[in-house]
């Protein structure tokens, strides 16, 4: 499967076959929100965060694969990602894109 953020892919004919998406919503446990809060307040990277949101996009994105893969796509293109607190110390990851296959 060939994910890329332009709404083409170089030397291929496409066909568009919808939108896919897939999304999260991660929190991390209560000891590391603790040691996070005690970090943010002398500053540096909140590590445990990190990786909470890059646990989250990479879901994300498998869920939006899966979708696509659903509807027989070759491809997704135009894809793009947003995150948006839900309550406090939980974020929420969307991916989609556009679903399209290859013309022969």
């Amino acid at each position: 499967m060939t994910l890329v953020n332009t709404d083409y892919i170089s030397g291929k004919e496409l066909e568009t076959l919808g939108l896919v998406k897939g999304s999260t919503i991660q929190s991390k446990n209560i000891g590391k929100d603790i040691l996070q809060a005690f970090k943010s307040m002398v500053g540096g990277e909140l590590r445990a965060y990190n990786e909470m949101m890059n646990e989250a996009r990479a879901l994300a994105t498998k869920r939006m694969v899966e979708e696509a893969e659903s509807l027989g796509a070759d491809a997704v293109v135009n894809i793009r990602y947003a995150s948006s607190s839900i309550m406090q110390n939980a974020a929420e990851v969307i991916a989609y894109g556009t679903a399209v296959k290859y013309r022969a």
